[in-house]
């Protein structure tokens, strides 16, 4: 069931389909100028009042994958965050053995957000899944790699977080004047 957000904006329930196929399909719907995809929710925003047809709605959960080619993209990372001895800890895992599990997973970018080109990568190994850090760090450096709960993310601006930082990746921006270095349903491998 979609809600409104305001005049020019709904909201309704993520269907079980990717976000590279929900943002494809609800930004051929008419009048759309915006699509946020979050965990659980679709944001889409109009250039009007919307028409919600529960029918187009109910269509996403069969939406098609566009055709544009699913990037593989490969970063460079350094195994030093802050907390990497705390999720050694939390874990019963040694830090390289962490960085070794980190590493031998192919992400998946899943949503957007929280800040510019901060993207949330499914595919975290379920042993390294942790809870958000009880309290949020005020600064965190741009480039810092961390993961939380079920993802895996690259802070792309300095700013506060509550993310458990485990690395950082190196030589590349993650957010500059073209954009995000990373997009909806980019495939992310981490070598060291």
């Amino acid at each position: 069931m979609a809600e409104r957000l305001g005049d020019r904006a709904i909201r309704f329930p993520r269907p079980q389909t990717s976000a590279r196929a929900i943002v494809s399909a609800v930004r051929a719907w008419p009048g759309v100028v915006d699509v946020v995809v979050a965990r659980d929710t679709v944001a889409a925003y109009f250039d009007r009042e919307p028409q919600i047809d529960p029918a187009n709605i109910a269509a996403l959960a069969c939406a098609n994958e566009p055709v544009e080619p699913v990037r593989d993209v490969e970063l460079r990372v350094i195994y030093d965050g802050v907390d990497l001895e705390h999720v050694a800890r939390a874990t019963s895992l040694g830090a390289r053995d962490i960085a070794k599990l980190h590493a031998s997973a192919t992400y998946v970018v899943e949503m957007m957000g929280f800040a510019p080109g901060f993207a949330y990568m499914s595919g975290l190994d379920e042993r390294l899944q942790l809870p958000r850090r009880e309290t949020p760090r005020e600064r965190v450096p741009a480039g810092s790699l961390a993961i939380a709960d079920a993802f895996t993310a690259i802070y792309p601006f300095e700013s506060p977080g509550g993310w458990h930082i485990i690395g950082r990746v190196v030589g590349v921006r993650m957010f500059d004047a073209r954009g995000p270095l990373l997009r909806l349903g980019d495939r992310v491998r981490f070598v060291s």
